[in-house]
């Protein structure tokens, strides 16, 4: 694969929880159609095919997560 590019930090970021499934999906600027690639322990990333320009991440269990991060 292709190196990906890396957002702007001038960039607005985006986001929505769904409290049932315990996602949270974050978006650079407004959500877009994207591929999709599993870093594995529930961390999806999603880029433009064409430019491998990343608009955004998807965190399955981010409740979970912090709690139990919290409790440790």
């Amino acid at each position: 694969m292709e190196t990906l590019k890396i957002l702007d930090k001038k960039e607005h970021i985006n986001w929505d929880y769904d409290e049932e499934a315990d996602v949270l999906y974050l978006s650079i600027d407004k959500p877009q159609k994207a591929l999709g690639v599993d870093m594995g322990d529930g961390i999806i990333v999603r880029y433009k095919e064409k430019t491998n320009e990343i608009v955004g991440l998807t965190i399955i269990g981010i409740k979970q997560r912090t709690l139990n991060a919290i409790r440790h």
